[in-house]
């Protein structure tokens, strides 16, 4: 419990036992408070959530990581009793394991939380003496002179002092000896070179609305580009139309010569020139003539009307790349801005542990993203405590190894191209690769001991919950904090490297975006899919032969520079399509990917180009998902997604790598379509075709099936299924009757008249349970029929059953 003395604005504490005294920064403190002011509201999130279910385990992790990254804030910035009181109710937490069953157990932290959310106000809100304090001293006769209204009660003077005046010229022409306690205001105009502070969720709205107008121009660009053609369609079609006319008014032309002719064979008096004897078919002429010339002067003005419109586009394009590009560069801010932080950081873990340590940073000019580096600063700070926990030795070990007492740590920051490297790197003893190895064979992360070399066992130190500390401290201990620091790079589409030399220190090599707004991807397709790769992961891509391509697909690896690199079909790993079905050319398309010291190869159908995009945010639902780092929505107005292929691997190789290598379809040496390689690799989980026009009803079925461990294919009627069906046999087909395109009895007679496919077994799941659409489906040969809603443990069973009655493994259509 605190409590507040006005006269000296300290903070007096009650039946506390903590017996740290605060000694705030004022500078770390106010950065300290923006981030608390996140922290807290989602640390109660969690908190609540993880009371409402004690089993919840992923609400009692994030109650964890939340406090331990208040912890080491709170300290940085001084608030020592705040970091404490984090400390404390994050071992409590920790204490009660991830089996918690009764929620009488969660909830007193929740008083706890609340301790720490007063303490926290208390510490944002000192007691200072309020404003109309100070200004009860005026007295009520000024009242009309300052507001230039009449007399109020007195309790309006604090109106009077919020408002915009300046009340030096009236105070300056009254008596002096009047006591007045109203101080001037300040001058309201800037000085030059001012700074203005802009909120940055306004900033990244503008950013966002800024590539919107590059989207739009670029959509109205190629608008106008089909106008061109279209404007060039019309002058060649005026050009005929001209010359069509000119042979009709040539034949007009003879069949007046020919009637002049038989006039004069008739001796008629006049010849029909002299009387204007023309035609229906000369009117005719004329009047098309006409036309053309209308039209041609309509095309003509439309032409001037594009080129103009082209020339204003392309002035507006550069205004908005310049406008863009200064947007971006008022997201900017230097390294060395929190330097200070940095600093402090280890000279409070120093002090802690009882160590020598320096820190040097070189490049703290270079400038990065303000949200880049907002996101990348707790991890920052956890490298740097690792470091000096982990890494650095105490002074009397590192004498006896014959280093100096004093630690070094350096941080190296390089402009690499539109990423920024960012290295972390200390003297010390180095990663303890044993003690890392047992403490992953205990928790099930390494078959043996000697399972990995040292530069893959050195990447365990990000897997979650592994730590080698002996004792949880303040420092250190839990090990939820590497984890975390690889997400975030992950997670901003960077990567992460980590070498370490026994005796001789650690490296942290981290390669991060230099601005989250605008960034360059490499576009791929894969089938019909197309989908972004930030082009910093693209290492190579290389042209294949198809006789290299099938012993890859056979072997799961491809030989990159002597090296043997996990290999996959681009569809498979994203689960889009069992193979590729285009085998044009000699050669096909393979793209080496490599993030951190991990690599993989991915066969595509095409690489489409390089170019600069717009991102945008994921949202808190797709940004949980492995392997996707951002969207951006392209000038066509497609939305394309933006995978990190290796991050993709990691997750879903092991299910990939069976989906790719059942069937591969390869041309022959001389370019042609060669025949299936079929090779015997574990069998993938079974395949489910659903086909339903609902996307509700996909969905939902699609998560009840996977969550039974099935694949699932969706199609959104016939047609669309008979797509599936060609590329990768189910072991059974549920569908919908009513679709657009083709019904669901129509799909039935296509998959019973293929020989491939007649023994299908499919199941009917519709709202028509009439007898005679029942009695119809069955004729068709319908295995099952169900109605809508279909009870689940009916429907997994009937699909169980049919699963069985099939070989283990699907067999391509």
């Amino acid at each position: 419990a605190a409590s507040a003395t006005p006269e000296s604005g300290t903070i007096a504490y009650v039946d506390d036992d903590i017996d740290a005294v605060d000694t705030l920064d004022a500078d770390l403190f106010q950065i300290f408070e923006e981030e608390a002011q996140e922290l807290l509201p989602h640390l109660g999130a969690a908190m609540r959530q993880w009371a409402g279910r004690p089993d919840n385990t992923s609400a009692r992790v994030e109650v964890l990581r939340t406090l331990h990254t208040l912890k080491g804030s709170a300290r940085l910035a001084g608030a020592l009793r705040l970091g404490e009181m984090a400390h404390r109710l994050e071992t409590q937490a920790e204490r009660l394991g991830s089996d918690v069953s009764d929620r009488t157990l969660v909830e007193p932290l929740l008083a706890s939380y609340d301790d720490i959310v007063n303490r926290f106000d208390a510490l944002r809100l000192p007691a200072t003496t309020p404003v109309a304090h100070r200004v009860t001293t005026v007295p009520e006769q000024l009242l009309p002179v300052l507001d230039d209204r009449p007399a109020t009660p007195f309790a309006a003077v604090t109106d009077v002092q919020t408002q915009p005046l300046d009340a030096t010229p009236v105070l300056q022409s009254m008596d002096s000896a009047l006591p007045i306690a109203v101080l001037p205001s300040p001058a309201l105009k800037a000085p030059v070179g001012a700074a203005v502070r802009v909120r940055a969720e306004l900033l990244d709205r503008l950013v966002n609305q800024t590539g919107e107008v590059m989207i739009t121009r670029s959509r109205m660009e190629a608008e106008l580009g089909q106008l061109r053609g279209s404007l060039t369609d019309l002058t060649g079609n005026l050009d005929r139309l001209r010359l069509q006319l000119r042979d009709i008014e040539l034949q007009a032309e003879s069949q007046m010569q020919s009637r002049m002719a038989h006039a004069k064979e008739a001796e008629a008096a006049f010849d029909p020139l002299e009387f204007d004897r023309f035609t229906r078919v000369q009117e005719l002429t004329r009047m098309m003539a006409e036309s053309v010339n209308d039209v041609a002067t309509v095309q003509r003005n439309l032409q001037r009307a594009v080129e103009a419109t082209e020339d204003g586009l392309a002035a507006q394009a550069r205004q908005t790349r310049e406008l863009q590009r200064d947007l971006l560069r008022t997201r900017m801010v230097e390294f060395e801005g929190i330097s200070d932080r940095l600093y402090r950081v280890v000279r409070q873990s120093a002090k802690e542990t009882g160590k020598q340590v320096r820190l040097d940073i070189f490049g703290g000019s270079i400038e990065m993203d303000r949200g880049v580096l907002d996101r990348m600063t707790p991890a920052f700070e956890h490298l740097l405590r690792n470091c000096v926990g982990h890494g650095i030795e105490l002074p009397q070990a590192r004498v006896a190894a014959g280093k100096t007492p004093e630690g070094q740590i350096t941080i190296r920051l390089a402009q690499e191209g539109n990423d920024v490297s960012v290295v972390f790197e200390d003297d010390g003893a180095g990663l303890d690769l044993p003690r890392i190895r047992a403490k992953a064979l205990a928790q099930g992360l390494l078959p043996t001991l000697d399972a990995w070399d040292d530069e893959a066992a050195a990447q365990l130190i990000f897997a979650p919950g592994l730590t080698t500390a002996t004792e949880i401290t303040g420092l250190s201990g839990r090990g939820i904090g590497m984890d975390v620091v690889r997400s975030d790079v992950v997670g901003l589409g960077g990567r992460v490297a980590t070498h370490s030399t026994a005796g001789q220190g650690t490296q942290f090599r981290l390669v991060l975006p230099l601005t989250t707004a605008v960034t360059q991807v490499v576009m791929l397709r894969a089938g019909a899919f197309s989908l972004g790769v930030p082009s910093g992961l693209v290492e190579v891509v290389r042209r294949v032969t198809p006789a290299e391509l099938e012993g890859a697909y056979r072997s799961g690896q491809l030989t990159v520079a002597g090296e043997a690199v996990p290999f996959f079909w681009a569809g498979a790993l994203l689960q889009t399509s069992a193979g590729s079905a285009e085998t044009a050319g000699r050669t096909l398309p393979v793209v080496i990917f490599r993030s951190a010291s991990q690599r993989v190869a991915l066969h595509v159908d095409e690489v489409l180009g390089n170019q600069e995009v717009v991102v945008k945010n994921l949202g808190p639902q797709l940004s949980r998902l492995p392997g996707l780092t951002a969207m951006t929505v392209l000038a066509s107005g497609a939305v394309v997604l933006i995978y990190n292929p290796v991050a993709l691997a990691a997750v879903y190789g092991a299910q990939a790598a069976p989906w790719a290598s059942r069937q591969v379809v390869v041309p022959s040496a001389d370019g042609q379509a060669g025949g299936a390689v079929a090779v015997s690799a574990p069998a993938g989980p079974p395949l489910v075709l659903v086909v339903d026009d609902s996307i509700t009803v996909r969905r939902v079925t699609q998560r009840l099936l996977q969550r039974e461990g099935y694949r699932v294919v969706l199609a959104a009627d016939g047609l669309q299924a008979l797509e599936k069906l060609a590329q990768e046999r189910p072991a059974v087909v549920l569908s919908d009757i009513e679709m657009p395109r083709m019904d669901g009895f129509d799909l039935v007679r296509n998959i019973r008249a293929d020989d491939r496919l007649a023994s299908l077994p499919v199941i009917m799941i519709t709202s028509r349970i009439a007898a005679k659409h029942r009695e119809h489906a069955h004729e068709l040969g319908v295995d099952h029929y169900l109605g809508k809603p279909y009870p689940e443990d009916e429907l997994l069973a009937l699909i169980q059953r049919y699963v069985a009655q099939q070989q283990p493994a699907a067999q391509p259509a």
